[in-house]
């Protein structure tokens, strides 16, 4: 098997499991407890706070952990919409391709409590344009919210120009930086960002956890009520061992960033390059300014779903977009924003190595990916009337 679908989820790396092992085995008491088995919960709990806090340089009192990079979206937005709404700020500016934790909580926000949603485009390349932002921008903006790099086509945004606007412009700055962090260096103070939201399954963490750092000065609504835990910001009792684990699997990410980094692209490239070999084949997103292991193309005249299961049966698993819209039958709003027109964005598929994917792997995937795509166009009607001339090649 050759997995190249790591933006979905990633295997947890030896040093996350055996961290979460450990934790469950030796240390199970409930951090809020004052007794000795409790405090050494806390203790565990505060040093993953300071790995975490140390790898985007943050202090540690500006990291709460969640559940997930969702309620992490969904806590910064909807804390930031409140305050904003308290002084008649009721106008929030993000773009047309964000991860739909940011999208679907606008929309609520729009519909029950009548915010205005500025949705920026992103343009065929998939970056936005820090001229176009700033224009948006009005006296009654709460937000800003730009993700670090999408989630399906790897683009990385001009984040540090845009927190740069915003902090020029006092106004709070989130980005939804799931997909980047442990994967581009990154840094809150230097990127000028108020608010960030990540997941541990990303980065060879467990699932079921993540953070939010809120820089010291923004209020948070709580999404959950009830203890006093996270400094009464998030209630809940702490899954100490996930949070353990994503520390380690964070710290591990980062020791050899760049080296892992550097390998990955030359990957990336070499099977971009190979794809694009097929005819009537195109890259999603611009070429350099993507994650180093996201590979996203469309193939015109085939449907990405029998592409998939076709490479499934040849050992490769892949995707066609984001895990959490897999089972919708409407094309990727992803590629939609970037001007893909609905039969070709059907025929998309997302391939993302890491640091594990060989170069015999990537050999193997262009050779089945160009053998899959050969095979489904030789009984597509759509191929036959384009070849015929009856339909227009778009791409």
């Amino acid at each position: 098997m050759i997995y190249a679908d790591n933006a979905a989820t990633t295997r947890m790396s030896e040093a996350a499991v055996n961290t979460m092992v450990a934790v469950c085995r030796e240390n199970w008491g409930n951090p809020s407890s004052l007794y000795a088995l409790g405090q050494r919960s806390k203790e565990i709990l505060e040093k993953a706070r300071d790995d975490v806090a140390k790898a985007i340089g943050a202090d540690p009192r500006e990291i709460i952990f969640t559940s997930g990079g969702s309620e992490a979206d969904n806590t910064a937005i909807l804390s930031a919409a409140k305050q904003g709404a308290k002084s008649g700020k009721k106008h929030i500016v993000s773009t047309a391709f964000e991860h739909h934790a940011v999208l679907h909580t606008l929309e609520r926000l729009k519909k029950e409590e009548g915010f205005d949603i500025t949705l920026l485009d992103v343009h065929e390349d998939g970056l936005v344009r820090t001229e176009e932002l700033e224009q948006a921008l009005r006296d009654d903006t709460c937000l800003v919210t730009v993700m670090y790099a999408n989630n399906e086509i790897g683009t990385i945004q001009p984040i540090k120009e845009i927190g740069a606007i915003c902090r020029a412009r006092r106004i709070p700055f989130h980005t939804d930086a799931v997909q980047a962090i442990a994967h581009v260096p990154i840094n809150v103070e230097e990127d000028n960002i108020d608010m960030l939201s990540a997941s541990a399954h990303k980065f060879h963490g467990p699932k079921g956890v993540g953070f939010l750092y809120v820089k010291k000065g923004i209020s948070i609504r709580n999404l959950i009520d009830g203890g006093a835990q996270e400094r009464g910001r998030r209630a809940g009792t702490e899954n100490v061992a996930g949070i353990a684990a994503m520390a380690a699997a964070l710290t591990e990410s980062l020791k050899n960033q760049e080296k892992t980094a550097e390998i990955v692209t030359r990957r990336r490239d070499r099977l971009i390059r190979g794809l694009q070999e097929i005819p009537h084949s195109a890259l999603n997103g611009d070429a350099v300014k993507r994650l180093p292991g996201n590979v996203n193309f469309c193939f015109e005249g085939i449907e990405g779903e029998s592409l998939l299961l076709l490479l499934d049966d040849k050992g490769i698993q892949a995707s066609s977009g984001s895990a959490c819209t897999s089972g919708s039958l409407d094309p990727s709003h992803v590629l939609l924003a970037i001007g893909r027109v609905h039969d070709v964005a059907h025929g998309s598929l997302r391939l993302t190595i890491d640091e594990d994917t060989s170069d015999e792997d990537v050999e193997t995937i262009i050779r089945a990916v160009k053998e899959v795509v050969e095979y489904l166009r030789s009984f597509s009607p759509i191929w036959r009337d384009l070849m015929a001339g009856r339909k227009q090649f778009i791409l």
